[in-house]
């Protein structure tokens, strides 16, 4: 069975119980339990970039969830490099037209490197690209 990787969106929907896709977020991680999940230094920081002005109980609970994320020895994380970051730029390039974030750029490079389609997220852009978004 293939990793699946997890976008801002899904993190930021688990951790706000008030949001659209809270439900189907919970929903995503109890049927995908055998799964390993990957992610990236640069979605963890726009994570908590998301939650940086909501207050101070969510910037803690931002922090416990990105430390536990950290922890967690079903998510790889994948470290940001100065490397990543210039594949990541050469794509952001390739595509003036779409409105991809950099953030977007650096996760759909990892995706294709690693070989996943699935992706945990409701994102559009992900779906221009040809990946499967599953919130």
């Amino acid at each position: 069975m293939s990793d699946v990787f997890a976008d801002t969106n899904y993190w930021v929907a688990l951790t706000d119980p008030r949001d659209q896709w809270n439900s189907a977020a919970l929903a995503a991680a109890r049927s995908l339990a055998p799964r390993r999940m990957v992610t990236t230094d640069e979605v963890l920081t726009e994570f908590l970039a998301f939650f940086a002005e909501r207050g101070r109980h969510f910037r803690e609970v931002a922090t416990l969830t990105a430390r536990s994320i950290l922890q967690d020895r079903s998510v790889e994380v994948i470290p940001q490099t100065h490397d990543s970051f210039l594949t990541a730029l050469a794509y952001y390039e390739n595509r003036p037209d779409k409105g991809y974030s950099l953030t977007d750029c650096i996760s759909m490079t990892v995706m294709r490197v690693r070989g996943l389609t699935d992706v945990l997220t409701n994102d559009e852009h992900f779906r221009q690209e040809g990946f499967r978004t599953l919130l």
